[in-house]
């Protein structure tokens, strides 16, 4: 019998397979456990928009809508980006609507890459990005941030594009930050965009969990930088709709012209239903993210005190839903081994910092996508589980 996974893309073959859902399986057979590992609102979606789901299938809205989106959603979604961030975008031919901010990712770094080229990633990082670039022929150039307050600063990205010469073709940036929680001001993203500005360099901005900033304000490369930037956000965290499947991918005509193409070939549509939830959370729930903002930034503010007390330090949390947090130097620095036996043990799952790329060893990345009642019965197992190892 041939073995055709030899003949297979080679790219493929080397991209490699999510070790954060490999665990997050692993974790789910244990009884009991507490899971701080998948980044999912524990929210339901809010009812306003699960009724105009309903209306859209009783009036039979079930055919293809436009490849890149009905215009009605289209439209919100630039309301929204206007209304919210000050970011302006054309809906008739500068708004694609995709499958997720997933297939927005990998749609945009597929049509903007040629095999050989090299794309700037800070790390740590959700490692989806390192996937899809390797998968077009691309390879990354990796910039450990964690001494930097895990930020990327001009003068590391500078440097790699001295270095790195005319192979750079896209620097990514995710900002609130999976897996840190850190975000960029408008100055840090002015100064980075002062080194991109005039190069033949594409900046991948992932603003997905723009409307979970607690003290700051939501910045954006975008006001900066917007002839060279390619903005992917969504309503998975906004509006608590992860199963919903609606990304929003944003760029000047011409390049969203192209991005188009990838897009359409892909998947052609996404679905009229969930397009027309997606329009009502965005024309009438711009402040849905609110009260579930409010429940997360309680629950990042117990878990840092206890977190903190148990002698894990955490980086400075000011977005998203995630805590990185560094081993307490009493306890196994191994991180894979680290969250193994803490979940055999403990019945607690967290995700390896190694699983991000560098700068991310000796670290665990906390998901407080969950309730208060599981992060006060894990915070109690977790400090059960340090005193007796520490001993």
């Amino acid at each position: 019998m041939v073995d055709l996974t030899k003949y297979m893309k080679k790219e493929v073959t080397a991209a490699k397979a999510s070790k954060i859902l490999e665990f997050n399986a692993f974790a789910s057979k244990i009884p009991d456990i507490v899971k701080f590992t998948v980044g999912e609102p524990d929210f339901d979606t809010p009812e306003h928009i699960k009724e105009a789901a309903i209306q859209s299938i009783k009036t039979t809205r079930s055919h293809y809508a436009p490849s890149n989106g009905s215009l009605e959603l289209r439209t919100a979604a630039s309301n929204f980006l206007a209304n919210k961030y000050d970011q302006h975008y054309d809906p008739t031919n500068e708004v694609i609507i995709t499958n997720g901010a997933t297939e927005a990712i990998y749609s945009a770094l597929t049509a903007i890459l040629n095999p050989g080229d090299k794309v700037i990633i800070p790390t740590p990082i959700f490692p989806l990005y390192i996937a899809d670039l390797t998968i077009a022929g691309a390879s990354p150039i990796f910039i450990n941030t964690a001494t930097d307050g895990f930020k990327l600063t001009p003068a590391k990205l500078a440097a790699a594009i001295a270095e790195n010469g005319s192979a750079v073709r896209a620097v990514v940036l995710n900002y609130p930050s999976n897996p840190t929680g850190v975000t960029y001001t408008q100055k840090e993203l002015d100064a980075l965009a002062d080194v991109l500005r005039d190069k033949p360099i594409f900046a991948l901005c992932d603003e997905i969990y723009s409307e979970l900033c607690y003290e700051t304000t939501h910045a954006s490369l975008v006001h900066s930088l917007r002839e060279q930037t390619i903005l992917i956000t969504g309503v998975s965290k906004s509006h608590a709709m992860t199963g919903w499947r609606i990304g929003i991918m944003c760029a000047p005509f011409a390049i969203a012209n192209e991005l188009a193409k990838i897009h359409q070939f892909a998947i052609t549509t996404t679905s009229c239903v969930t397009q027309d939830a997606a329009t009502e959370a965005l024309a009438n729930g711009q402040d849905d993210a609110l009260p579930m903002r409010d429940e997360y930034k309680k629950r990042r503010d117990f878990l840092v005190s206890k977190l903190s007390k148990l002698g894990f330090q955490c980086a400075p949390p000011a977005g998203a839903f995630y805590l990185f947090a560094k081993i307490p130097a009493q306890l196994n620095q191994n991180d894979e081994e680290f969250i193994y036996d803490l979940a055999k043990k403990a019945r607690v799952a967290v995700i390896n910092g190694s699983a991000f790329g560098p700068g991310g060893e000796g670290y665990v990345r906390i998901s407080y996508a969950t309730s208060m009642a599981e992060c006060e019965k894990g915070m109690a197992r977790l400090k059960e589980y340090v005193e007796s190892t520490s001993k």
